[in-house]
């Protein structure tokens, strides 16, 4: 049975509720702010169509869910290239992500990712997903998803490593 009193109302409340930590997540996804806009907006825009059969408490992870899954449409369909960019302010209100000079490194070393891997990545260390929904979600095999997040792994580490030494770092 539909719940009637989850409007458009309630739509709007949440988005203007969880539209900061869904830009950074859509940024961390896309390498791009702008790409990023356009993803949370057109996740947004398909979430409102089956809003009121999303439950509340599940209402971000269902957006996030949306976003990757578009993302993976949209990368699959032009193979886009990752373009590297500001991340939004973050909000004090968003405890999952903090701006930090460590969190630039790594957003650094993760635009440099071709999108598969830092796709897997993500949606591992940042939504703690497991392999196999992460499988479900790039429609892939979770064999493929432990070698892209191995793969991942393997070229972020050097990525990092350089920039720490060209830092003047440890």
């Amino acid at each position: 049975m539909v719940d009637s009193g989850r409007g458009t109302d309630s739509f709007g409340d949440f988005v203007a509720a969880a539209l900061p930590g869904l830009l950074r997540f859509g940024h961390v996804l896309t390498g791009d702010p702008r790409e990023a806009e356009d993803l949370v907006q057109e996740a947004l825009a398909r979430s409102l169509r089956r809003w009121r059969s999303v439950r509340s408490g599940d209402a971000v992870p269902y957006v996030r869910r949306v976003m990757v899954n578009t993302h993976i449409t949209r990368w699959r369909r032009w193979e886009s290239r990752v373009r590297l960019g500001e991340l939004p302010d973050s909000s004090g209100d968003d405890p999952e992500l903090r701006r930090s000079e460590e969190w630039d490194r790594l957003r650094r070393a993760l635009a440099r990712l071709p999108a598969r891997q830092r796709t897997v990545l993500v949606l591992r260390y940042y939504v703690d997903l497991s392999d196999a929904t992460i499988a479900e979600l790039m429609d892939c095999r979770p064999g493929t998803v432990r070698s892209q997040a191995a793969r991942g792994l393997a070229a972020i580490r050097p990525l990092l490593e350089s920039e720490t030494v060209s830092r003047g770092g440890g």
